[in-house]
């Protein structure tokens, strides 16, 4: 059907006239909730991490989290992949995190350190918790040639719980833990000594520390509701966590290569599905007791 220009500019008034009563009639809390043309994101009206609200109210505090969903919104392809991956990820990491009592958010936190794969940092930290050999030997993991536990999910996860629920007792508050996974327990201790207060939205840190719990934060935000953001992953899209069947091993193999086609299976998936063996053989002198795992 065709319309004269005059009833386009009617309509035109007529549209943008509703679209302003609809917008006055917003509560402030529904205005917050708003898809914004320009920002492309929704803004949550409130955010928590661990049942400890972020003081949205707070002027820095507001446009520190603004900014680190508008940078994470606009990682397109980036962010696609982590969403894929914690379908995946997330089966392995959320019922560790439960049987130590660790709050689920802390999987956002893997999130943030590897983006949910084996990364190793310039600085030698490895896996996708980012454990330095030091610290990793200190919680009881396994670091050698041969072996390193580091790239073992369950056994990484378990030494980050270690880790966080010595942190949260020291300070009371699972937002200090999180922000002393990244700056040391003994770095932000000294900093509420310093400053005089105890609360990581009132501490002034470092750029990385400072920026480190309101980026774990934007992806909780962009993963617990990806649509408002603009990503739109289909669930077949997402990657699967296959079944596998485990192998208890306790002596010295000397070729992982023979050992993999003995067990029906290549060299690469053998170290695909088992990421912390490190070399070609597996040398084991003390018969440690060795979980391989190897798909169904």
């Amino acid at each position: 059907m065709k319309m004269n220009w005059i009833n386009k500019g009617v309509t035109l008034i007529l549209v943008i006239s509703i679209s302003g009563l609809l917008v006055f009639a917003l509560s402030n809390e529904d205005k917050n909730k708003i898809t914004h043309e320009g920002t492309a994101f929704y803004f949550p009206f409130e955010v928590d991490f661990a049942g400890e609200n972020m003081p949205l109210e707070t002027p820095d505090v507001r446009e520190r989290f603004d900014r680190e969903l508008l940078v994470n919104a606009n990682l397109h392809a980036s962010t696609i992949l982590i969403i894929k991956r914690a379908n995946r990820a997330f089966k392995i990491i959320e019922p560790i995190l439960e049987k130590n009592g660790v709050p689920n958010d802390f999987k956002y936190l893997a999130v943030i350190e590897s983006s949910l794969i084996n990364a190793v940092s310039p600085s030698g930290a490895k896996g996708v918790w980012q454990f330095m050999p030091a610290t990793a030997k200190e919680i009881g993991m396994e670091v050698n040639e041969c072996v390193d536990e580091r790239y073992h999910l369950e056994k990484s996860t378990e030494a980050a719980c270690k880790f966080l629920l010595a942190a949260k007792e020291k300070f009371g508050s699972w937002t200090l833990a999180a922000a002393s996974y990244n700056f040391g327990i003994t770095g932000v201790n000294k900093q509420i000594d310093l400053q005089k207060v105890s609360n990581y939205y009132d501490l002034l840190l470092n750029e990385e520390t400072s920026r480190y719990v309101f980026r774990i934060l934007a992806l909780k935000e962009i993963m617990k509701a990806p649509e408002k953001f603009g990503f739109a992953v289909p669930k077949q899209d997402l990657y699967e966590l296959y079944p596998t069947r485990k192998l208890e091993i306790d002596s010295t193999v000397n070729n992982l290569a023979d050992f993999a086609i003995s067990q029906g299976v290549n060299y690469k998936i053998l170290k695909l599905y088992n990421p912390w063996l490190r070399d070609r053989k597996l040398e084991n002198k003390t018969r440690k007791k060795y979980l391989i795992e190897l798909p169904k």
